[in-house]
């Protein structure tokens, strides 16, 4: 069973396709397409078009109003895990990590068994830990990966 966020996220990816790495929406039409809340493509938006994604966007509210979506323009695969790195900080939630781990997969900088073993390491479950401390454990574990995959040749993957 497929999920109305689902839906939308690969309408919207669909799109991107076709024009290119930027395209503008309107959040009403969108959900009146979906059948949908306007809410609900928030959500879609919030969650699956993130800079950690690899996306940015823009919004103008209005009767004029627009979402503006635009790829990122792939930067250097060092460019790339120095941001990441960086973003990680000291503390970071599984579902954060997951979408770094994807992103990078994305980026074809782990191939995609690569990176279920990052998430295997980087699940909640992996060490049994009180709730406070797990995302300090897996901000220090994906940074360490994240300096792991810089030292290697880019060629490897």
């Amino acid at each position: 069973m497929r999920l109305l966020s689902d839906s939308i996220e690969d309408f919207i990816k669909a799109l991107m396709e076709d024009e290119n790495r930027e395209i503008e929406l309107r959040r009403n039409e969108l959900a009146e397409h979906f059948q949908c809340a306007p809410s609900q493509i928030n959500y879609v938006l919030a969650t699956r078009f993130t800079p950690d994604h690899g996306y940015v966007i823009e919004s103008r509210r209005g009767g004029g109003g627009y979402i503006r979506i635009m790829r990122l323009a792939s930067t250097s695969r060092e460019e790339l895990l120095q941001s990441l790195y960086q973003r990680i900080g000291v503390s970071i939630s599984a579902a954060d990590a997951a979408r770094i781990v994807e992103h990078l997969k994305t980026e074809k900088i782990v191939t995609p068994d690569e990176a279920n073993l990052m998430l295997a390491a980087l699940s909640p479950q992996a060490v049994p830990l009180p709730l406070n401390m797990k995302d300090a454990l897996c901000a220090g574990t994906l940074r360490s990966m994240i300096l792991a995959l810089a030292k290697r040749r880019p060629s490897s993957v």
